[in-house]
């Protein structure tokens, strides 16, 4: 099988596609027909040796990035009870340290992997690490209930659309920042309240539209990320999700009195499945802005770089060619 690999630490142009044997699976493990691979923000930060992927990995190179994985079980390991060969699946698979997802095939735990049903391979390799961060940033780290107010930063993004989806299924008032021209888009998932981020007075906007906020979801990090906190109502919070800039906000909303919580997304197979199910019965929708074949994947990168991307990215192998996408 190909694999696309960072050779080095740097710009898109050292990513190399190289030839490896398909692994035999072990006990509990399933091989995977990769179809599509998500392309995640975290991919392209590896890369270019930031972060602590790229920490723990200096020393493996090359090594295979993608964590987002959808295709079909072709082998099983012994042991296996959940999963036979030729079921459709998908999951966030190898986080952090292993990953593998930009290869036509991998070898993972069955517990990493959902089964799909009635979802496409294509959004299921769109939705996992997305999906996950988005849940777990408003739900596990942010408490978010029904009724409150939540701003998330980056709306239109690949986890900043699912955010929006989720929050506003779950009763929340839904504030977003976005450019102008994803307004209509994300008004149409869900969102009540929208502003501009390049306003320079874009958090000023956003409560004199409707008051401060119980909770924010920051997507962004850095200036923006410090710029929300005065968003924040008393007894608020915010999660930031951008591990580069968080001790950084934690610093600052220390300094303005507001709770800031940095987070790292983990798999968690039930929710992946609550995901999916949404995704089927038609309450949530994955938006896939592109998708490349794996020897394009350093133009993915360089597109995912360029920010303004509207949903996903996805990495497209030639076994998508024998199955419906």
């Amino acid at each position: 099988m190909t694999q696309l690999q960072i050779t080095a630490f740097g710009d898109p142009s050292v990513l190399r596609l190289n030839p490896s044997l398909d692994k035999v699976p072990a006990e509990g493990e399933v091989r995977v027909r990769i179809c599509f691979a998500g392309v995640n923000p975290i991919d392209a930060k590896t890369r270019a040796g930031l972060g602590w992927a790229a920490a723990q990995n200096k020393d493996k190179l090359p090594w295979t990035p993608g964590y987002d994985v959808a295709g079909v079980v072709e082998k099983v390991g012994p042991g296996v009870s959940s999963l036979v060969e030729g079921d459709w699946v998908c999951g966030m698979v190898g986080f952090p340290l292993q990953a593998g997802g930009y290869a036509e095939s991998v070898v993972v735990g069955e517990g990493e992997l959902v089964r799909l049903d009635g979802v496409s391979l294509k959004q299921g390799a769109a939705v996992p690490l997305a999906g996950l961060t988005a849940w777990q940033g408003l739900f596990e780290h942010g408490g978010l209930k029904a009724g409150q107010r939540v701003l998330i930063l980056a709306g239109a993004g690949g986890v900043g659309h699912l955010a929006v989806q989720f929050a506003a299924a779950y009763g929340a008032e839904v504030v977003a920042t976005a450019s102008g021209d994803n307004h209509s888009f994300l008004h149409g998932l869900g969102a009540n309240t929208l502003v501009d981020y390049h306003d320079a007075d874009w958090a000023e906007q956003i409560v004199a539209a409707g008051g401060q906020v119980d909770l924010v979801l920051d997507l962004v990090g850095g200036e923006s990320g410090k710029a929300a906190l005065a968003c924040v109502k008393p007894g608020g919070r915010l999660v930031t999700v951008p591990t580069i800039t968080a001790q950084q906000i934690k610093d600052a909303g220390a300094e303005a009195g507001v709770e800031v919580l940095g987070m790292l997304v983990h798999p968690d197979q039930k929710q992946l499945a609550q995901m999916l199910l949404l995704l089927r019965q038609g309450e949530v929708k994955i938006t896939v802005a592109g998708e490349f074949p794996l020897a394009e994947g350093a133009l993915a990168h360089r597109t995912i770089e360029g920010g303004h991307v509207r949903g996903k990215l996805v990495l497209c192998m030639p076994a998508a060619d024998d199955y419906p996408a």
